[in-house]
């Protein structure tokens, strides 16, 4: 039925109500009588509609319920008690959708968003076209008040740009030529023109949306089970009622036990508070994909965490460049042309590195092996390249010198990942790279530790002193270094089958199997790859920390909430029933109790709209 169908019916209904309670006054008891039936077909068409589509196909319904309480009244010649129940009845349904729509509001503030149209430049000239016309590579203007239609990168231009709706950060941000901006992003002073690389459904903003309505629509391990008991409960309420009627005697008294012992509020409950505790998260920029992974991430007692790009920034920089053999700036081209068929951050501060200098890269690498956790082995203009850590390049037979291996270690030791290149089997080079700890890792992870989480570890392919350095920072239980994708999926299996729920958090293609084998998986949605987000149970868009604390403190009270609108639900059907079975509850009053008890949850559920909890950051 629709809102305002509803609204329309239920008005109408009310008039009638009122119309008879001047009659009964008046003393035209006739007329009154007439009055209510008519105020009983009117608000109880809608209502028998429905039960009877339900019946059809054999599905037992409230509406199905209410509709045999409502003919057992009018039998009886109890006109007050059908024209009362049938206008309570539609009542709380408008009123409950009316409520539910406030649930979804941070679903439907995203979709209103999504802009429209976008000025794009082709041959020279601006024109105005409809945003699914748009297409890779486009060049797309857009002005101060305007938001972004596209994922891409700036071509021109500057602009503070407030990336709230896809990142949950409040607050411009400067910026300029070459930097990344995505969809949804609002320009708040400024003009930049940006390439597209992603349109339409494939940008971040549209696939955001995507992820937060499949979320609303998936169940969790509790829904699914008050839906199946749900499933059993209403027919045996009808049964029930037919037992009552046996054993006293009293068709009304078996009527108003068929309508209150509906599990109207039960079925409710739960998913009611997922939709609102989805649609906090969405709007503070963390994808939870769905129920089960809102009450995984509420009982988790352990994280697992990635190194770079998770606990450190993600944008590393080249501090010191060793050659051993030939000129520095032809080994770094070579390694930089080697890492254009890689996705790890590490690879990609390198070729950064060698275009900062100016360095032309014409060389495309051939016959390239990404080494998972290792490294890149290419041949580039014939030559045989391996880039990456100690154990590629002795595996692939470059042996490290012991003065080599002892300076890579003083450099390790000050924070630094050292990286190996290898050209012709012999040890060419390495590449000092440091990557800064998040200014908000500390401060999330005491939060973590304040509600509830009681082991942190970090599993990293890094250097034993790089990564030891970040676990002590940060206070970390235990540190795992030079650890393999696979190896990382083997110890979080290790930690789940010795009894902890274990949560990982990382960024990149790497870290996939481990998130996969998690009971939940975090990945950073800004800095972390396609693979790693779909992989996931939750995404961080922002890549920040303190939004995984926000997400933990989230989960936690989305799961009492729940907790909470179950206890309310069943405590007032069990009060209803026990009313019903001594004659203190009527029809009327009885429909009136349970209509509110739905919509006390469902308010319950809305306060859900107003948690924050993230963790507070300190510079």
């Amino acid at each position: 039925m629709q809102t305002k169908t509803i609204h329309v019916i239920t008005l109408l209904a009310g008039i009638l109500l009122l119309l008879a309670g001047v009659l009964e006054i008046s003393g035209a008891v006739s007329w009154r009588q007439g009055v209510l039936l008519t105020a009983t077909v009117i608000a109880a068409a809608p209502i028998v509609t429905k039960a009877f589509r339900a019946a059809v196909m054999r599905i037992v319904t409230i509406e199905l319920l209410v509709t045999l309480a409502v003919a057992g009244a009018v039998y009886l010649g109890e006109y007050v008690e059908s024209a009362a129940v049938t206008f309570l009845f539609l009542l709380g349904a408008w009123l409950e959708s009316r409520s539910l729509a406030k649930t979804r509001n941070s679903l439907q503030s995203l979709i209103a968003l999504v802009p429209t149209t976008a000025t794009v430049i082709r041959e020279g000239s601006a024109a105005s076209v409809p945003v699914d016309q748009l297409q890779q590579g486009d060049r797309v203007r857009i002005r101060s008040g305007e938001r972004i239609a596209v994922d891409g990168a700036i071509a021109s231009g500057q602009a503070a740009i407030d990336e709230a709706a896809v990142t949950g950060e409040p607050g411009p941000a400067m910026k300029s030529a070459g930097d990344k901006v995505y969809s949804g992003a609002l320009i708040d002073n400024g003009s930049i023109d940006v390439i597209a690389e992603r349109v339409g459904e494939e940008t971040t903003f549209a696939r955001m949306i995507q992820l937060v309505e499949e979320a609303q629509e998936s169940g969790s391990r509790t829904q699914k089970f008050i839906d199946r008991f749900a499933a059993i409960y209403t027919p045996a309420t009808v049964l029930l009622s037919l037992l009552v009627y046996v054993l006293t005697g009293k068709l009304e008294m078996a009527l108003t036990f068929l309508v209150i012992a509906c599990p109207g509020a039960l079925v409710i409950g739960v998913p009611v508070s997922l939709v609102s505790g989805i649609g906090n998260g969405a709007k503070h920029g963390v994808l939870i994909k769905g129920g089960e992974a809102m009450e995984g991430l509420s009982r988790i007692n352990t994280v697992v965490f990635d190194k770079t790009g998770t606990l450190t920034q993600g944008r590393p920089e080249v501090r010191a460049i060793r050659i051993f053999e030939g000129e520095e700036n032809d080994v770094l081209r070579l390694a930089a042309e080697a890492e254009t068929a890689s996705e790890h951050p590490l690879g990609y501060t390198v070729v950064q590195e060698a275009l900062r200098r100016g360095i032309q890269l014409t060389g495309q690498p051939e016959q390239v092996e990404v080494i998972k956790g290792g490294g890149i082995r290419a041949v580039i203009a014939g030559q045989q390249i391996v880039i990456g850590s100690r154990k590629l390049l002795e595996t692939s037979g470059i042996g490290i010198g012991k003065g080599s291996d002892e300076e890579a270690v003083e450099l390790e030791k000050l924070g630094n990942t050292v990286v190996f290149i290898g050209v012709e089997g012999r040890l060419t080079g390495m590449f000092a790279i440091a990557d800064p700890i998040r200014e908000e890792a500390d401060a999330a992870i005491r939060h973590l530790r304040r509600s509830g989480v009681t082991r942190m570890i970090l599993l990293t392919g890094d250097n034993r002193h790089t990564a030891q350095l970040v676990g002590n920072q940060l206070g970390l239980d235990e540190v795992h270094a030079q650890m393999l994708p696979e190896q990382k999926a083997a110890f979080i299996q290790s930690l789940r089958s010795d009894g902890f729920r274990v949560a990982m958090a990382g960024d990149g293609i790497n870290d996939a199997p481990a998130l996969a084998t998690a009971d939940i998986g975090l990945a950073m949605g800004e800095g972390g790859t396609d693979i790693a987000m779909e992989t996931a149970d939750i995404v961080l868009m922002a890549d920040r920390l303190d939004q995984f604390a926000h997400a933990h403190g989230l989960a936690k009270a989305t799961v009492r909430n729940m907790k909470q609108n179950l206890t309310l639900a069943l405590g007032t059907a069990l009060l209803l029933i026990s009313g019903v079975l001594f004659g203190q509850v009527l029809l009327a009053g009885g429909m009136l109790v349970h209509e509110l008890s739905v919509l006390a949850v469902i308010l319950n559920a809305i306060r859900l709209n107003r948690f924050r909890g993230r963790a507070t950051v300190t510079t």
